[in-house]
């Protein structure tokens, strides 16, 4: 008899721990949430420093979170951590394995890294996914791993791919036209690229290779005409000190 109530005692006892533990966890959990959401409120104003804080505060309390481990790959991109960065990534699609943003993220890294081939993976996979809602991203991602590897031709068509579903995407307008420029098809560069600009008037990247394919086609009144756009828009950054040089190498050929 003794031993039954000792018996029930225990079963008792181990029902409650689990009621506890099962309530603890879920208290860490609306938590880890809320530090969470913080870290993601800094993260989007680019205070990596803050952001990070909250993040690692959030996965002491509950890690098995996708959403932070992916908030975590992309706190570790802002700070250029990029190991750091491709270990959160693979934790979030370990953790949730159809995770098609994490993997673009992922795949982001790699890029970043200069690994191509490994990007160029994880792109695709995003890529074949039906469900994920903007396809343009790593359409023209995989686009970028391919110019940087040199491959042209497949460069174009994942770009042109990505073009088809969004056509104003500006990613995918500026590498079509730096493609064309690698693949000696200037005036292809020179359609696309102006199509770019008349759509984001105030991105100097565009007039900058938009001034490369001018030059190109010995065009050197227009290429002008684009560096000094560049010197307008940023008077002050690197790459208006880089037109005024090219615009000044231009004049000397004049």
């Amino acid at each position: 008899m003794k031993r039954r109530r000792l018996g029930w005692t225990a079963f008792v006892f181990f029902v409650f721990c689990m009621v506890s533990c099962t309530a603890n966890l879920e208290v860490r959990k609306k938590q880890e949430v809320a530090s969470r959401n913080l870290g993601e409120a800094y993260l989007r104003q680019g205070d990596y420093t803050s952001a990070l804080r909250e993040l690692l505060k959030a996965e002491t309390l509950y890690s098995d979170d996708p959403y932070l481990q992916n908030d975590l790959g992309l706190t570790y991109m802002g700070k250029k951590k990029l190991d750091l960065a491709v270990k959160h990534f693979k934790k979030a699609i370990e953790i949730k394995p159809d995770y098609a943003p994490a993997m673009n993220n992922l795949g982001t890294a790699y890029l970043a890294k200069k690994e191509w081939d490994a990007a160029i993976a994880y792109f695709k996979d995003v890529a074949k996914n039906l469900l994920y809602t903007t396809p343009h991203f790593p359409l023209s991602n995989l686009g970028w791993a391919y110019y940087n590897k040199k491959e042209y031709a497949l460069a174009e068509k994942f770009y042109l791919d990505a073009l088809k579903i969004e056509p104003k995407f500006i990613n995918a307008l500026l590498g079509l036209g730096q493609t064309y420029i690698a693949m000696g098809r200037i005036p292809e560069a020179v359609a696309t690229l102006k199509k770019a600009v008349n759509i984001y008037p105030r991105f100097a990247q565009l007039y900058f290779e938009l001034a490369k394919a001018y030059t190109l086609s010995r065009d050197y009144k227009k290429a002008l005409t684009a560096y000094n756009k560049i010197i307008e828009l940023v008077p002050d950054s690197p790459i208006a000190r880089e037109a005024k040089r090219e615009a000044k190498g231009i004049r000397n050929l004049r």
